[in-house]
């Protein structure tokens, strides 16, 4: 490309952005030069054919209006999701409510975290051997360990963030959890309990790798750990 051509490009540019800029400033020229719309054509952009200015103004317009209707969609189905998930929370926190003892909270538990929330398996891991009501209780969704026992290691950052987290575990977190060899569970949500997960917490296991991931809000999960440990708090 020689200098004349190079020049001729950067003129060409300059004069596009005056044109721009000028359209910017004045956006009744149109109005003022009606005669220009019925001479100006443009390329289709599905075929060889030309449109007009203004056919080409409400293509974009619907365009615009097509994705703005996708977006409202999108939102109003977050909504509804939303306040699913609220109603079921409510309901979660009525049975924990009537829920007498330990027994009853687990049941509680058992049947709102499979049939509201989905969960494939879940564990309730305690760190207040201190309760009396916990001696005496025997289920595989519970266990009751010292906070500095050997297995929780593995589990320190967590406690440390006292924050639910989602997504894929450790193989060693996924086994103390659920069982050794527990490949099914494809992903899970840890929930802290109690103030900085002082009482344990609360796992939640899917067969579905893509039920909790990374990017999901634990907003409602926290809302869950709340409400699981003021009834902790109360055996």
């Amino acid at each position: 490309m020689n200098k004349q051509s190079a020049r001729g490009l950067d003129n060409d540019s300059l004069a596009d952005a005056a044109v721009v800029e000028y359209l910017q400033h004045n956006p009744d020229f149109f109005e003022r030069h009606a005669s220009l719309l019925g001479k100006l054509r443009l390329p289709h952009d599905r075929g060889p054919a030309t449109v007009s200015l203004v056919e080409r103004q409400v293509q974009v317009l619907r365009e615009k209006n097509h994705e703005l209707e996708q977006k409202l969609h999108e939102f109003m189905d977050v909504a509804r999701s939303n306040d699913a998930l609220v109603d079921k929370i409510h309901r979660l926190a009525c049975r924990l409510i009537r829920a007498r003892g330990a027994t009853q909270m687990l049941e509680t538990l058992e049947s709102t975290l499979r049939d509201d929330f989905g969960a494939s398996d879940w564990l309730l891991v305690l760190t207040r051997p201190d309760l009396p009501q916990l001696s005496h209780v025997e289920s595989r969704h519970l266990r009751v360990v010292a906070r500095e026992a050997t297995e929780l290691k593995t589990f320190e950052t967590f406690f440390e963030s006292a924050r639910p987290r989602c997504g894929q575990i450790r193989d060693t977190q996924r086994d103390y959890l659920f069982g050794a060899g527990t490949v099914e569970i494809g992903s899970a949500a840890l929930v802290p309990l109690g103030p900085k997960a002082s009482f344990g917490l609360l796992a939640i296991g899917s067969h579905d790798a893509d039920r909790f991931h990374p990017t999901m809000s634990t907003e409602f999960l926290a809302r869950i750990g709340e409400l699981v440990s003021a009834a902790v708090g109360e055996l």
